[in-house]
């Protein structure tokens, strides 16, 4: 986590584990880019930072990782 509660662009682990936190029922492969960047933007904790804005390699890494974080948490179920 980062030092404060706020998180921003870069903090794409970050972002991973608060989107699984937030929409555990959400198929983070199925969620559009234009989606992804609002479902970000309304996290708490969320400020953009003028000096890194979001692109398109940001969005694709949050959910890429968002999906392993994903499937990481079913298959710790499953061994439950």
């Amino acid at each position: 986590m980062p030092p404060s509660d706020t998180i921003h662009w870069l903090d794409v682990e970050e972002i991973a584990l608060r989107l699984l936190e937030a929409q555990p029922k959400v198929d983070p492969l199925g969620v559009r880019f234009t989606e992804l960047r609002r479902m970000v933007e309304a996290l708490p904790g969320f400020v953009a930072q003028p000096a890194h804005p979001v692109n398109e390699k940001i969005l694709e890494t949050i959910q890429a990782m968002w999906h392993e974080e994903k499937v990481d948490a079913a298959e710790d179920e499953d061994e439950d």
